[in-house]
Parts: C-alpha cells; sequence; structure tokens
C-alpha cells in the first residue's frame, strides 16, 4: 500500500493572476518514500550549441579513461569534472556537403540534434529531420507544463538565405518539430519567466507589460507562500526560502537590464528599447542558465536546447580581450594568434556551462539528491574545427549522471565515423524516449555506462 504525498507535485503558490511553481519538496514524496529515500525522481535533458567548432588540441584530454586531466579549455569545469563525459571521435557525416557544396556552417547546425542531411534550399521547402529534444518531447512532453524549452542569445531567422543558398532557418535553429518544421528559440529573459511562471489577468490572459512591470511575482504570492511555510518540515522550508530567494534574484536581474537598457536610450528618438535583454552577452547567457535550472528544478519541462549564439554567429569578445569576430577568427589558417584567441573564446564559453552545471548541482531534490545527478546535459559544436569546416571528431561532452545511468568522470575516445546519432538515441532512451533509430544512428553508443 502507497502512503499519498501530504503536498502535491503540482502544487503551486498563487495570487492575483499569479501562478508560482515550487521545486521538489520532501512533502511531495510518499511518506515511505521519504524515509528510504527510494523515490524515483524524473530525468531532465538539455542539448547546448555553440558555433563555429573549437580549438582542439585545447579541448581534447590527452588521457583516456578516469585518469585524464582537463585541458586549457575545459579546465572551468573542474569543480564538476567526476560529472562529466568527454566523448572524442564522434561524427556528423550529414553535416558533410555530400555532393551540395558550399554552406557547411547551416548544414552542420541542421545535423545537430537530428543526424539527417538538410535539403539546400533558402525557399519554404525546408527539410532536415525530427530532432532529438522534439523526439522527447512527443513522447514524455505531456507529463510537464512545456513539453520542451527552446532558448538562445541570438533571434531566430526563419526565412531568408544565410549561408550559401541554405536558409536562415538551419542556421538559427537546432530544434524541429519534424523533418521541415524548425522551432524558433526565446532569447528574452523576461519573456521565458513570464512564460515559466504565468502572470494572467480575470480573463486568463497573459498580463506580459503592466501589472507585471509594477509588481514583483514574489510579492503577489507572498501570503499564500507564508500560509505553505507554515505547514512544511525545517528542510523543506529553507528549501523553499532558498529557491524564493532565487526567483527574486532573477527578477533583479531582469529589471536591472530592463532599466540600463533604458537609461541608455533615454533622449534618443527612433530608438525601441530591447525587453529584458542585458546587453553583455555574459550577463545574458546566464539570465537564461537560470531560466533552465528553474524550469528543471521546478519540473516544469524535462527537455530544454540552448543556443548560446547562431551557427557562423560573428560576434565580438572583446570583453574578454577577443575584439575579433568570431567566425571571422575561426578561419585561423593554422596562425597562432587567432588560434590563442579562438581558445579564449571556447574556454569563456566552457565557463557559462560551468555556472550551469554548478547551479544545478547545488539544488537538492526532495529525495536528497542533487538535480544534476538527475540531468543529462549535452554541450558541443556542431562543427570540429572552425578552419577546416570538418564534422568528424566533434567537440562533445555529456555532464550530469542521467538517474544513475551514466557513468561519468571519464573521457572516452571512439572510433572515428562512430555516428554521433548513436549518443542521441542513447541519451533518448535514458530519458524514457526510445527510439530504433534517428537520423544515420547504427545502435546506441557503447561505453556510456
Amino acid at each position: 500500500m502507497h502512503t499519498q504525498p501530504t503536498l502535491s507535485r503540482r502544487t503551486v503558490l498563487r495570487g492575483l493572476g499569479t501562478a508560482l511553481a515550487l521545486p521538489g519538496l520532501e512533502a511531495m514524496l510518499p511518506r515511505q518514500a521519504r524515509a528510504d529515500q527510494a523515490a524515483t525522481m524524473p530525468r531532465r535533458a538539455a542539448f547546448l550549441m555553440v558555433p563555429n567548432g573549437v580549438h582542439l588540441p585545447d579541448w581534447t584530454p590527452a588521457a583516456d579513461g578516469y585518469s585524464f586531466e582537463l585541458p586549457y579549455i575545459l579546465q572551468p569545469l573542474a569543480k564538476v569534472q567526476d560529472d562529466l563525459l568527454v566523448l572524442s571521435g564522434l561524427t556528423h557525416d550529414k553535416g558533410r556537403a555530400n555532393g551540395d557544396a558550399a554552406g557547411d556552417h547551416a548544414r552542420a547546425c541542421a545535423t545537430f540534434l537530428t543526424g539527417c542531411q538538410a535539403r539546400k534550399t533558402h525557399g519554404a521547402n525546408l527539410q532536415v529531420g525530427i530532432s532529438a529534444d522534439q523526439v522527447a518531447a512527443t513522447q514524455i512532453g505531456q507529463e510537464t507544463l512545456l513539453p520542451s524549452l527552446e532558448l538562445g542569445i541570438d533571434g531566430s531567422h526563419l526565412a531568408g538565405n544565410c549561408d550559401s543558398g541554405y536558409s536562415c532557418a538551419y542556421s538559427s535553429c537546432i530544434s524541429w518539430r519534424s523533418a521541415t518544421s524548425p522551432i524558433g528559440k526565446a532569447n528574452n529573459p523576461r519573456s521565458v519567466f513570464e512564460r515559466l511562471f504565468s502572470f494572467r489577468d480575470k480573463n486568463g490572459i497573459v498580463d506580459s507589460r503592466g501589472r507585471l512591470r509594477k509588481k514583483s511575482l514574489l510579492d503577489a504570492v507572498a501570503e499564500d507562500a507564508r500560509g505553505l511555510q507554515a505547514n512544511l518540515g525545517r528542510t523543506d522550508r529553507r528549501k523553499l526560502d532558498e529557491y524564493l530567494l532565487g526567483v527574486r534574484q532573477i527578477e533583479q536581474r531582469i529589471a536591472r537590464a530592463e532599466q540600463q537598457l533604458t537609461d541608455r536610450v533615454t533622449g534618443l528618438t527612433g530608438l525601441v528599447k530591447p525587453d529584458g535583454v542585458p546587453d553583455n552577452y555574459g550577463d545574458h547567457v546566464r539570465l537564461m542558465c537560470d531560466m533552465l535550472v528553474l524550469a528543471f528544478q521546478c519540473d516544469l519541462t524535462r527537455v530544454s536546447t540552448f543556443m548560446l549564439a547562431n551557427e557562423g554567429s560573428n560576434r565580438s569578445y572583446g570583453f574578454i580581450g577577443v575584439p575579433d569576430g568570431h567566425h571571422s577568427l575561426s578561419h585561423h589558417q593554422g596562425k597562432a594568434e587567432k588560434q590563442n584567441k579562438i581558445r579564449q573564446i571556447n574556454r569563456f564559453h566552457i565557463q557559462q556551462l560551468s555556472y550551469l552545471l554548478e547551479r544545478l548541482a547545488t539544488i537538492q531534490e526532495a529525495d536528497g539528491s542533487r538535480l544534476l545527478d538527475h540531468c543529462m546535459v549535452l554541450y558541443g559544436s556542431a562543427i570540429s574545427d572552425g578552419n577546416a569546416h570538418n564534422n568528424e571528431n566533434l567537440p562533445i561532452l555529456v555532464a550530469g549522471q542521467g538517474g544513475g545511468s551514466l557513468r561519468t568522470g571519464r573521457h572516452l575516445r571512439y572510433e572515428q565515423e562512430t555516428p554521433m546519432a548513436n549518443l542521441l538515441i542513447s541519451l533518448l532512451a535514458r530519458l524514457g524516449a526510445p527510439v530504433d533509430r534517428l537520423g544515420d544512428s547504427t545502435g546506441p553508443l557503447e561505453g556510456l555506462s
């Protein structure tokens, strides 16, 4: 006989037009589960992509197995090294031209989570394949408020010619609902925040501008929160306090970003304030990471994608001493000065990944485990070396224990031409969304557990 939990997993804090989801609390577990710590926690998967490849000599560990040392680019992950699988040798053959000539960036990006060859077109007749995240969303998405969450820093451009005859959709989307339907990503932290924590008027319409600007989400639910805390145990009260403090800090950071933008354009004509998007790239990335963490922490979704920039991005990184454009630098022609700048950009991106993983590692689940223990975070680039535009030996890593299904803390080296799609179907199986095949997969990737 199973004892019912004292608090539903779907409990939310409510206020005027507001619903705030809660993190996992001990009170949400059946008493027997709390006694033996044996509750089954949901698994989550996030897929992160960075553009233009990496400087592989400073990415690839020299040793295999457990004894590897983190190379320069990966050193910011030192605190979570035991939670990593660094995977060498994986290939996306369908990112290659295969007779379609130029357009390497768009083609590789379209292949990243699909394993399929993109049709070369910049018209409406797009075609590539369903992406791994959307396979998962179709199978397990009904268990959460949002089937999936698509995040990014740059906007999504679903039309136009962006790369040698390839549609902009291919280089700005890694999530595909079907072979012909790309999914645009959200890049505004404010809009993502409001999507996760619904603010609705009396007619059920999301009020995303007026009242929400004037009243904090936490102020709106304060009375309900006090009532809930009175009925929680000491551990749950502490967890709820930490969670609400985190939400408050995110609100304040979004507000500061909006105010900075307002101040910057005050007195200028013909300018529209970008709503809630921080001017600083690093701040923007970390806010979006926080949105992803909140979504997983509150079980609002179990599937997410995050593009740190569109493929082929020529963003400048002057704030880390690299004022040159990223894409321009990636065509380094073997020049040491350019390669050094590329590795600085690569390391900066890894620092952002480290921030995400450390946030996931600090959040405690209802059963006492870490949120990261139940996650699988795939990170990598659709191109190996930006100068060669090659698609073999892709820079890929997976972080998190996958609910105990991954044996981490290792560098695994696979035979060249091993399909990366084999990794994708292996992660899907662990997520509870198994498929026999995805793209050019030939079977599950061996050695992960």
